[in-house]
């Protein structure tokens, strides 16, 4: 199975429960990029556009390479108020980009898909000189606010979560030093969400290995971690900590 399109199988639910970046994030990839109209960008894998819109904004000329067809068209319909939105949908991998170079090559949670030794490189030869590479993602901490109610649903995955491929990815963004990259920042966020026992479930379902879950296991374990939220309240507090790293191409 190929993890990086399981979620074409989603794209509206994708787009509702998927975790937001922020404000200042975008603000910080903005200054350090320099954009603006006159300058040029691409973005890796948009999934339905987290982390397009404040981009697009700044009037820059910006293309997508998506990889779901679903996704692809669905963010499309989106931005298709934009007329500097581009999207391709083709593997990043792959794609022959042409001559084509850009002042931003950037990723929300996509180039962790990418083995280093084919995406950092990439990336690399695309770039203008001086221009920015910029990669975000999110990760959540369930335990340290609710721990007994994150033991009991660490329970209910040990009883019922068997997907049909584990979630294997990783990848060490700090690497991209070895690719020729130069001024690296890294930087983050802190953000705090409450959910309720539906909304938890509808997020977690948008997670890679949670979308290849199948019956038996699917419904026993999305019910078990129903119930658990609910006997706590039905709420769940989560912390967030959105992480940028930038780099620049000397």
């Amino acid at each position: 199975m190929d993890f990086r399109k399981v979620f074409d199988r989603i794209p509206k639910k994708f787009d509702e429960w998927r975790t937001r970046y922020c404000d200042e994030l975008f603000a910080d990839v903005i200054e350090y990029s320099k954009l603006d109209c006159s300058k040029t960008v691409l973005e890796i894998g948009p999934g339905t556009g987290q982390a397009t819109e404040p981009i697009l904004k700044t009037g820059c000329s910006y293309l997508a390479i998506e990889l779901g067809e679903n996704l692809a068209e669905y963010t499309k319909k989106k931005f298709s108020s934009y007329n500097n939105f581009q999207i391709v949908n083709d593997d990043f991998e792959t794609y022959d980009f042409g001559n084509n170079q850009f002042d931003l090559v950037y990723s929300a949670a996509t180039i962790q898909w990418i083995p280093e030794k084919i995406g950092f490189p990439k990336v690399y030869d695309m770039l203008e000189s001086n221009g920015t590479f910029a990669m975000m993602l999110t990760r959540t901490d369930e335990k340290s606010d609710n721990e007994a109610l994150y033991l009991k649903i660490q329970k209910v995955y040990a009883e019922y979560f068997h997907p049909e491929t584990e979630y294997t990815c990783h990848l060490n963004y700090k690497n991209i030093k070895k690719y020729g990259f130069a001024n690296v920042e890294y930087y983050e966020y802190h953000k705090t969400r409450v959910l309720n026992a539906d909304e938890y479930v509808s997020w977690i379902s948008t997670h890679a290995d949670h979308i290849t879950l199948q019956e038996p296991y699917k419904s026993k374990f999305y019910s078990g971690i129903k119930d658990a939220i609910l006997s706590f309240g039905n709420n769940i507090k989560l912390y967030d900590t959105i992480v940028l790293y930038l780099a620049r191409k000397p």
